[in-house]
C-alpha cells in the first residue's frame, strides 16, 4: 500500500532517535563490538582467574599436600624412635634398635621432601621443619645415644626415674614443634583453599556479567531488527506483492533505515524500468510474432528446397552413372576390338578413359553416402562391438593381404544410442585408413582403445583407433576432415577424400566429437567421443569405472 508524508513522519522507523542515519549494518556493528569488548574483556579476566586457580591448585596439591604428608611421616620416624629407645631400654635387645635406625632414615627422606616441596615464599614452615631437626638431633645427641651406650646388650636394666623424666620432658618440647608445624601446615591449606573458592567466586562474576551481555545484546538486536527492518521490510514487500500483481503504478516510499531506503529507492527505480521496457516489450513481441511468421514461411519453403535438392541429387547421381558405365565399356570394347591396331599411347589413352570413369563412379557414389548421413536418424541401442566385427568383415581381404594385427580390449566396447550402419561405416573408413596409409617396411599394427571420458568429456565414452603408419603433420589435423581433402597423390594412394569428412559427419550426428591427437609421433591416432547411452554416469557391465581398455 502507499504510505503518506504522515504516516512517514510518525512511524517509528523514521524516529531520530533510533539512529536510522547509521545503517542496519552499522548498528549492528556498533552493538557487536561492544559484546565483543566485554567477552575479550571477560575471556582476558577468565584466563588470568584460570591461570591462578591453575597455579593455586597446583601448589594445593602438588607442594602443600605431599608436604603435610611427608610431615607427618617425619613425625612418625620420631616418634618411633622415641618408642624403640625406651623398648632398648628396658629389654636390652638389640633388635628394639632396629626401628630406632630405621627411623632415622624416614626422617632424612622426609626431611629431604618438605625441602623439596616447600619453595617460594615458606620460610615459616622451613623455620618449623628446622626447628624440628635441630631438636631431634639434639635430643638424639644428648639423650638418646648416651642412653643407648649405657645399655648392655643382655642384660635388662630398670630405666632410673630422673632419666626417664629428662628424656620425656626433651620429647615434649619436639611434639610441641609437631604441633606448631601441623597447624603452620594446615593454615597454609586453608589459605590456598580460600583463594581457590575467591577465584571460583570471581569466575561465577564474570560468566554471569558475559551471559548477561548477551541476552541484552540478543535483545537489544531484536529491537534493532524489528523497528529498523522487520517493519520497513514488510512495507516493502506488501508494495512488492502489489506491483506484482499488475498494479505498476504503485510507487514504493522509501521506509527504514538508510539501507533499506535506497533498496526500496532502487525497487521503485527498477518498477519504473520495467514498466518502461514493457512497453517495449509490448511492441517487440508484436515484432517478433510477424518475424516468427516470417521465419515459418521460410522454414517450410527450406524444407521443400532441401526435398527437391535430396531428389535432384539421388537423380542426377544415377543419371550420371549410366553414360560412365557407358564410357568404360565402350572403351573397353575399343580396347577389345582395335587394341592390335593402336599403338601404345592410343591404348594408355584408353586405360586413362576407363580409370578416370571408374573413379568418377567411386566419386559419385561417396557423395551419396555423404549426403545420405543423418537423413534417416535411428535413435536404438547399439552394440558397438558388433558394429566393429561388421567392419572387420567388411575389410577382411585388406587386412589378410596387409597382414595387418588388430589388438582390441579384453572386454566388451560399452552400448550407445545411435545408427548401427553409420557407426559400422565410422569403423571401417577409421580401420580402412589404418591398413591404407602403412609403412611399406613395416607390419600394419591397429590397437582400438575406450576409456570413460574424464573433464569436459565427462558423460561420454572416448575411443581412439592407433596405427604405426605414415603418420599425419600437425598441420593438417583439421584439414583432413574437410571433405575433398587429400594429402597424398593418386598414384601414391587410392581414395576420393571423403572417408573423414564422413567420419566427421557420422560422430557429430551421433553428439560427439572426433581429432588426431597430435601428441603421438609413433603413426596416427584418431580419437572420438560418444554419449553413453544411459542418463547417470553408470558404467555398463563389463567396463570398470575409470578403466583404461
Amino acid at each position: 500500500m502507499t504510505i503518506g508524508p504522515a504516516a512517514q513522519v510518525n512511524s517509528p522507523a523514521q524516529h531520530p532517535r533510533l539512529g536510522l542515519r547509521l545503517t542496519v549494518a552499522g548498528w549492528q556493528t556498533v552493538v557487536l563490538s561492544v559484546m565483543a569488548l566485554v567477552v575479550l574483556t571477560g575471556a582476558a579476566t577468565s584466563a588470568a582467574l584460570l591461570t591462578r586457580t591453575d597455579a593455586v591448585t597446583r601448589e594445593l596439591t602438588d607442594n602443600i599436600q605431599p608436604a603435610r604428608v611427608s610431615a607427618y611421616r617425619l613425625q612418625s620416624a620420631l616418634r618411633d624412635q622415641e618408642t624403640a629407645l625406651r623398648g632398648y631400654v628396658i629389654a636390652a635387645d638389640r633388635q628394639f634398635l632396629g626401628p630406632y635406625e630405621d627411623g632415622q632414615q624416614v626422617e632424612h627422606e622426609a626431611t629431604s621432601n618438605i625441602s623439596a616441596l616447600l619453595v617460594g615464599d615458606r620460610a615459616n614452615l622451613l623455620a618449623d621443619l628446622n626447628a624440628i631437626e635441630q631438636a631431634g638431633a639434639t635430643w638424639r645427641g644428648s639423650y638418646a645415644q648416651p642412653l643407648i651406650d649405657t645399655v648392655t646388650p643382655g642384660a635388662p636394666t630398670v630405666m632410673n626415674i630422673g632419666t626417664a623424666d629428662r628424656g620425656k620432658a626433651e620429647f615434649d618440647r619436639i611434639r610441641t614443634l609437631f604441633d606448631a608445624q601441623n597447624a603452620h601446615l594446615a593454615a597454609a591449606q586453608n589459605v590456598a583453599v580460600d583463594e581457590l573458592d575467591a577465584m571460583r567466586s570471581w569466575r561465577d562474576r564474570v560468566l554471569i556479567v558475559m551471559v548477561a551481555v548477551f541476552v541484552v545484546g540478543s535483545i537489544l538486536l531484536a529491537w534493532l531488527m524489528r523497528r529498523a527492518v522487520t517493519r520497513p521490510l514488510a512495507e516493502l514487500a506488501a508494495s512488492c506483492r502489489r506491483i506484482a500483481s499488475g498494479d505498476y503504478t504503485h510507487s514504493i516510499a522509501p521506509q527504514g533505515s538508510k539501507d533499506l531506503r535506497q533498496i526500496a529507492r532502487d525497487v521503485d527505480n527498477m518498477r519504473g524500468r520495467i514498466l518502461t521496457e514493457l512497453d517495449i516489450s509490448r511492441l517487440d513481441r508484436a515484432r517478433l510474432k510477424m518475424q516468427t511468421e516470417a521465419l515459418d514461411a521460410q522454414a517450410v519453403e527450406l524444407r521443400r528446397s532441401n526435398a527437391d535438392l535430396e531428389q535432384f541429387a539421388y537423380v542426377a547421381s544415377h543419371d550420371l552413372q549410366e553414360p560412365l558405365r557407358k564410357v568404360a565399356s565402350f572403351c573397353q570394347l575399343l580396347e577389345q576390338r582395335y587394341g592390335h591396331a593402336l599403338d601404345e599411347r592410343g591404348i594408355e589413352y584408353i586405360e586413362f578413359a576407363v580409370d578416370g570413369a571408374k573413379r568418377m563412379q567411386v566419386l559419385i557414389n561417396d557423395l551419396l553416402t555423404f549426403s545420405r548421413v543423418g537423413r534417416v536418424k535411428t535413435h536404438e541401442i547399439v552394440e558397438l562391438d558388433a558394429t566393429l566385427d561388421t567392419a572387420l568383415g567388411n575389410l577382411v581381404v585388406a587386412i589378410e593381404e596387409s597382414g595387418a594385427q588388430l589388438l582390441r580390449g579384453a572386454g566388451p566396447l560399452p552400448q550407445v544410442v545411435g545408427d548401427a550402419t553409420l557407426l559400422t561405416m565410422l569403423w571401417q573408413n577409421l580401420i580402412g585408413n589404418a591398413v591404407k596409409f602403412r609403412r611399406e617396411d613395416h607390419v600394419p599394427r591397429i590397437e582400438i582403445d575406450c576409456e570413460p571420458g574424464i573433464g569436459d568429456n565427462q558423460g561420454h565414452w572416448m575411443f581412439s583407433v592407433a596405427d604405426n603408419g605414415i603418420g599425419i603433420a600437425p598441420e593438417f589435423a583439421e584439414k583432413v576432415f574437410v571433405i575433398f581433402q587429400r594429402l597424398h597423390g593418386r598414384d601414391a594412394y587410392t581414395g576420393t577424400g571423403i572417408g573423414l569428412a564422413l567420419c566427421k559427419k557420422i560422430v557429430e550426428l551421433h553428439g560427439g566429437t572426433i581429432g588426431i591427437d597430435t601428441s603421438n609421433n609413433n603413426g596416427t591416432r584418431f580419437w572420438f567421443t560418444l554419449p553413453v547411452a544411459v542418463a547417470s554416469d553408470e558404467i555398463p557391465v563389463g567396463v570398470p569405472e575409470g578403466a583404461h581398455r
